[in-house]
């Protein structure tokens, strides 16, 4: 049996360069990532927020902190049915994050450019797009939030 000092699996085994954290009130925000030869393309189903309601950061360097905080929104037909009982609730819960939180870190690949990230909501998806660098320089550990727009 092999023994390995170096694990090439560690990161993905131990941490992973993506991450879902949930809390309490929170949804799942499905996640798309794409490697093309020159840029990263990070899809993120976020219905219901606006660009408002998203914030992108670069933290430590490589770390992209993305949040979003959804606006408590009763349901209208909630209290419509206020005496019924419910036999099947799925609308809301799973196409819908209105109201719910998410966050989701993700580790960027070392060789891209972060003062070039690009970030825009359309039609219920966050695309992020990080431009690939050819010469990498030393990462900076300082926080640098993303602006996101309406039209990339």
């Amino acid at each position: 049996m092999a023994i390995f000092t170096v694990d090439p699996f560690r990161r993905f085994l131990l941490r992973g360069p993506i991450f879902q954290e949930f809390s309490a009130g929170s949804t799942i925000a499905p996640l798309d990532w794409v490697e093309t030869p020159n840029t990263h393309i990070y899809k993120i189903n976020v219905p219901g927020f606006g660009k408002e309601d998203i914030k992108v950061q670069i933290e430590d360097g490589n770390i992209m902190q993305i949040k979003g905080e959804g606006k408590k929104k009763e349901d209208s037909t909630t209290e419509a049915y206020k005496d019924a009982i419910y036999h099947v609730a799925e609308r809301g819960l799973m196409t819908t994050m209105k109201g719910a939180d998410f966050s989701r870190t993700i580790d960027l690949p070392e060789d891209v450019k972060i003062d070039q990230i690009k970030a825009v909501v359309e039609n219920g998806v966050l695309t992020i797009v990080v431009p690939k660098d050819l010469n990498p320089k030393s990462s900076s550990s300082k926080v640098k939030n993303i602006n996101i727009s309406s039209k990339l």
